[in-house]
């Protein structure tokens, strides 16, 4: 089974701007998406990107701020992120789901990586 490790996170000002990294074990051939997960909430889709990076998608919260992108040669997804505000504070994580914008995740999840927006 593939596996995923998350990276990129860290703490930035409102407004500021981070580019997450996963890394898989192995070439991707589905659908891939980016997850976030606050505390005290339910882990949610944010942004999903088809094989090729042909389509991509985004949850309402996010469009216009946030871009996901791929490199299958690195096997890697990438979720560019700007315009950072406190409600954007979470784990991220990524795993496969369905385009548009439908969970579809692997049976296991990378350690994902700390997002925290605040002045």
């Amino acid at each position: 089974q593939v596996q995923l490790v998350e990276s990129g996170g860290g703490s930035v000002q409102p407004g500021g701007s981070l580019t997450l990294l996963c890394v898989a074990s192995e070439t991707i051939f589905f659908t891939m998406g980016w997850y976030r997960q606050a505390p005290g909430k339910q882990r949610e889709l944010v942004a999903t990107i088809t094989p090729g990076g042909t389509r991509t998608n985004y949850a309402d919260s996010v469009k216009g701020r946030f871009t996901i992108a791929q490199d299958n040669a690195k096997k890697s997804v990438y979720l560019q992120m700007h315009n950072l505000t406190p409600e954007d504070s979470a784990v991220y994580y990524c795993n496969r789901a369905n385009y548009p914008m439908e969970p579809d995740t692997l049976g296991s999840w990378g350690p994902g990586t700390q997002v925290t927006v605040s002045s």
